[in-house]
């Protein structure tokens, strides 16, 4: 079952990342520790696609990975 969008928003809020706003239903995730940013595009209630979850895992296991240094 696919997680929803305010999952994934609520994993990049405890992962420490910020939230910029963006046009229209996207908004725009970056941390100090990660190079770049992640746009989640969607309502917070529809489903997440297979890409957006893989991406925001990534990113957190990224920034995890930066801490431990």
């Amino acid at each position: 079952m696919p997680k929803k969008i305010r999952e994934l928003k609520q994993q990049l809020r405890k992962a420490g990342f910020n939230v910029l706003p963006g046009k229209g239903s996207h908004t725009n995730w970056v941390h100090p520790l990660y190079q770049g940013k992640i746009t989640v595009s969607g309502k917070d209630g529809a489903d997440a696609k297979p890409y957006q979850e893989k991406e925001v895992s990534s990113a957190i296991r990224q920034v995890e990975e930066a801490q431990d240094e």
